[in-house]
């Protein structure tokens, strides 16, 4: 297991490895629960850290979370979904009106 990267909350964590494992790479989210010991301990040793299991998966991941950071390029387009013909904006990755998944070679 291997450090992937530290988030700026809990919140960020969480949704960081969602979409990593999302993506196939399988992670851990650390720090989940010291917060609360913020002053006690340093703030930098509180943070929430997501590891990933297979170190060979660090570039990989790396680029995940790049993409999942910097969102859809400002000339992305809205996409139909397969399923049920809903209109979605680019950010979306799931049909909000069926559940089915993007197909990413439409991109």
């Amino acid at each position: 297991m291997k450090r992937l990267t530290r988030a700026p909350n809990l919140i960020t964590a969480q949704h960081w490895v969602n979409v990593l494992v999302t993506a196939g790479v399988p992670c851990e989210l650390h720090n989940r629960f010291l917060n609360g010991a913020l002053g006690d301990i340093p703030a930098d040793q509180c943070a929430p850290e997501i590891w990933i299991v297979d170190d060979r998966d660090e570039a990989l991941a790396h680029g995940i979370l790049e993409r999942a950071r910097s969102g859809p390029a400002q000339n992305a387009r809205p996409w139909r979904c397969a399923n049920c013909g809903e209109t979605l904006e680019p950010q979306f990755t799931v049909c909000w009106q069926c559940g089915t998944a993007r197909n990413p070679l439409d991109d």
